[in-house]
């Protein structure tokens, strides 16, 4: 059974940082694309960043320089480092993998 888990999101005031993680099982990790993704209030589903099997990392293109997306295959596990936050990153923060994803974790900004 496919499971994600995430966890490490909070209330973090403007231009703090937060570290997420997404622990996995269930399905092979080290050949698979993580992908994380956001869900901000009222709007629909947005595209974050994703890592290879490789290590190749993409970013939406706003994100990029601010967020940093990892993985550790020795503990099925891929991170999303946030730095700089902005009240416009408040959302639930989800990791993926393909149709199947975990039940999020809520990152909001504010002072």
């Amino acid at each position: 059974q496919v499971q994600l888990v995430e966890s490490g999101g909070g209330l973090v005031q403007p231009g703090g940082s937060l570290s997420l993680s997404c622990a996995t099982s269930g399905f092979e990790f080290s050949t698979s694309t993580i992908n994380w993704a956001r869900q901000a209030p009222g709007k629909g589903l947005q595209w974050v960043s994703t890592i290879s099997p490789d290590g190749t990392t993409l970013y939406t293109g706003s994100l990029k320089g601010r967020f940093t997306i990892s993985r550790d295959n020795a503990k099925n596990t891929v991170y999303l480092q946030m730095n700089g936050l902005q009240p416009e990153d408040t959302a639930v923060y989800y990791c993926r993998r393909g149709p199947d994803r975990g039940q999020g974790t809520q990152v909001t900004v504010s002072s």
